[in-house]
């Protein structure tokens, strides 16, 4: 906007028919959406409509499933690039399209730390950074953030003192992910959404980020529901792609895929 460039913000009911057509007659060439937005555009159409010309696309507003980045690359001609920001903050972790800040995506990763901004993920029993590949808190480094500006939420000391490290050094985003050796960031769920199953701590969005690559298996979420002997267990509900047939066959299907690609607990 401040460049000049026109926007176009769609107040509609969301269809992906009406997505496409606005695309296509608008011109648009830079996309924004949540990834759900992504996923039903890619299974409400055999093919992408002629004419469609994007030359980004961004994703926002809610975990960005692997398969999505694989489908926009075949069949968009364009990477769909993630961005991980709060109320408070606004964008702090990105797939950015800048030439300073554009890296390879890796699927699944919500991108690096922009400029500006400092996170790391702390160990879930002390504020203390997790090595690479550990699953922890997401959390920014105050000291050296020069970009932050969030200092308490108004008349609520409860909640402010949530959002902050008893030493004060860390913002604690209530996000759990990890972070691997080169800096890529992976969201796996809020703080208060984990699974504890056995004491394996699984995050919802790692097991739906494999059943949504099953041909099958258009849109999934996953719960943790309580058991007697492991305290809670995954329950998965999925929405089929058009064709699909839900049966005991595809139940056990769907379990298997998870065994193999997630892990044999779950």
């Amino acid at each position: 906007m401040a460049a000049g460039g026109r926007s176009i913000l769609l107040h509609a009911g969301f269809s992906a028919e009406l997505t496409w057509q606005v695309m296509r007659e608008f011109g648009v060439t830079n996309f924004a959406a949540a990834p759900t937005v992504y996923r039903s555009l890619r299974t409400g159409a055999a093919a992408v409509p002629d004419g469609i010309r994007l030359r980004r696309a961004s994703s926002a507003g809610e975990p960005l499933t692997p398969e999505v980045v694989s489908w926009s690359e075949d069949q968009l001609g364009v990477t769909v690039r993630d961005h991980y920001g709060q109320t408070e903050h606004g964008m702090v972790i990105v797939s950015g399209w800048a030439d300073g800040v554009r890296q390879p995506v890796k699927p699944g990763s919500m991108g690096a730390v922009l400029p500006g901004w400092s996170a790391d993920v702390l160990h879930d029993d002390r504020d203390e950074p997790a090595p690479p590949g550990t699953a922890g808190r997401i959390a920014l480094r105050v000291a050296d953030s020069p970009l932050i500006w969030f200092s308490a939420y108004t008349d609520a000391p409860e909640k402010t003192a949530e959002r902050f490290s008893a030493d004060g050094r860390w913002y604690l985003t209530g996000d759990a992910g990890t972070r691997d050796a080169d800096g890529a960031f992976f969201f796996s769920s809020r703080d208060d959404d984990l699974i504890i199953m056995a004491g394996y701590r699984i995050g919802p969005f790692d097991v739906e980020s494999v059943l949504v690559r099953h041909d099958a298996v258009a849109e999934a979420a996953v719960i943790g529901v309580p058991d007697a002997l492991r305290g809670e267990v995954l329950e998965a509900y999925v929405v089929l792609r058009a064709g699909a047939t839900g049966d005991e066959a595809l139940v056990a299907d769907l379990q298997q895929v998870v065994k193999r690609k997630f892990a044999a607990q779950a």
